[in-house]
């Protein structure tokens, strides 16, 4: 896969990243291992967690995911060749809650003992604290910089009015800044990313990284029906089925029959090629799955064709 620059963190990426949310949730160890193997066999490199996964299934408490990629990085030796991002915020814990500075050193400790490593590449807050003054959440990240344990940090559902302000803060102080963005951006979710968000990306060098790239899986055109509805997502994608879902179903089914590669491929595939962004993400319960992931890594779509996905979605 061709390698692209994260933004300006210094880090560069293939072109699709692995959502590890399922891990310890729909994908138990030996499943997970299975998926993150066919992942790097196909040429990925890039991996996203959070120490809130899967905190909501019962029985677990967090960590989940970053303790089954940390055992998988070290069984495989893959560390050097893998870039790992995690999350700090949604997860209370030992030094307390959201965004203080307090929590945010002790929850990178945690992090970095479960992923078995002694640095985090990409640490994402996960979503904004209002109630955390910005400048105590960026003086913590900038410290963890400084002390060598994470290379990078990034802003997981910011506005753009709060991300500008915290490149501001960050700029006056002399702070690490933030550098990746991770907003929720598909062919039918627009409206966070395009625009404001999306320039200010553009203007600051921001590499971008959108979850949510396959709306729950309902752009992989496996829920078509309301009996179709099924599965630990059923419930997440039902939404998807009224307004322009089916339109953009079809407008994948069309391109999926000039190209022969999967829905699923085509959506991801139309998302890399947006305005700033640099990789989409994307996760897979099975190791089958990961194909679509790396089709959509090298996939080119015409101009054409990323317009009339683009109406669709419209």
């Amino acid at each position: 896969m061709k390698q692209r620059a994260l933004g300006a963190s210094g880090l560069s990426v293939a072109p699709i990243m692995l959502g590890g949310n399922v891990f310890g949730w729909t994908a138990d160890e030996k499943t997970s291992f299975a998926v993150l193997d066919a992942f790097a066999e196909g040429g990925g490199d890039f991996i996203d967690t959070a120490d809130v996964y899967s905190a909501w299934v019962p029985g677990n408490s967090g960590g989940e995911s970053e303790a089954l990629i940390g055992k998988w990085l070290k069984a495989r030796g893959r560390r050097d060749q893998t870039v790992i991002a995690t999350k700090v915020g949604m997860l209370d814990g030992e030094g307390g809650k959201g965004l203080k500075a307090s929590r945010i050193a002790a929850a990178c400790e945690a992090s970095l003992k479960r992923l078995q490593t002694n640095v985090i590449d990409v640490y994402f807050a996960h979503k904004d604290d209002p109630e955390t003054p910005l400048e105590e959440t960026l003086a913590a990240f900038d410290a963890l910089v400084k002390a060598g344990k994470v290379r990078a940090i990034g802003a997981s559902n910011y506005s753009p009015e709060r991300l500008a302000e915290a490149l501001a803060i960050s700029d006056r102080n002399g702070w690490a800044r933030f550098t990746v963005l991770q907003p929720q951006y598909n062919l039918l979710k627009r409206d966070e990313y395009e625009g404001a968000l999306q320039r200010l990306a553009i203007d600051e060098t921001i590499g971008v990284v959108p979850y949510y790239g396959l709306a729950s899986g309902y752009l992989s055109g496996k829920y078509r029906t309301p009996a179709d509805l099924s599965g630990a997502r059923a419930g997440a994608v039902k939404k998807w089925m009224e307004g322009q879902g089916p339109a953009v179903l079809a407008a994948l089914d069309t391109v999926a029959a000039e190209t022969g590669a999967s829905l699923a491929a085509i959506a991801l595939a139309w998302l890399k090629e947006q305005p700033g962004i640099t990789a989409p993400i994307a996760s897979a319960s099975r190791p089958e799955q990961v194909a679509d992931l790396i089709a959509a890594a090298t996939l080119t779509l015409t101009p054409d064709q990323l317009g009339r996905l683009t109406a669709a979605g419209r």
